[in-house]
């Protein structure tokens, strides 16, 4: 298996696709300020994915984490571009849905490449 086909991976790319669809109907002032904002999360969240899919299962969450922390910046960026009106609300709920699918995603590959730690550990008495 290579690594565009983890599921997480395959989810993001084909979202930065949509956006980069969606970019071209916000208005020319958001376009090239938030609209470009948000494209470079993107990216920047599919760079942290691929990373992390290469690396021994110890070296992977600090991307994860990097990835989880750009994916709220986009949730942030997604909203204002809603309420700004340079995304239609159809369009929102698209990105939302899709982002916190990722969200879901992510924070499983997270739980799966945390070390345990002892409050984790069965209790024995």
């Amino acid at each position: 298996m290579n690594e565009f086909d983890v599921p997480i991976f395959k989810k993001s790319y084909d979202l930065y696709k949509e956006f980069y669809i969606c970019l071209k109907t916000f208005p020319k002032q958001d376009r090239y300020s938030l609209g470009q904002k948000s494209e470079v999360v993107l990216t920047e969240i599919l760079e942290c994915l691929l990373t992390a899919t290469g690396l021994p299962k110890a070296e992977k969450l600090p991307y994860l984490d990097k990835a989880s922390g750009k994916l709220n910046i986009l949730r942030i960026y997604m909203r204002l571009a809603k309420d700004i009106k340079a995304m239609d609300n159809k369009k929102y709920i698209f990105f939302q849905d899709s982002v916190d699918e990722i969200g879901r995603m992510l924070g499983g590959w997270k739980k799966s490449v945390q070390p345990l730690q002892q409050s984790d550990l069965p209790f024995k008495g």
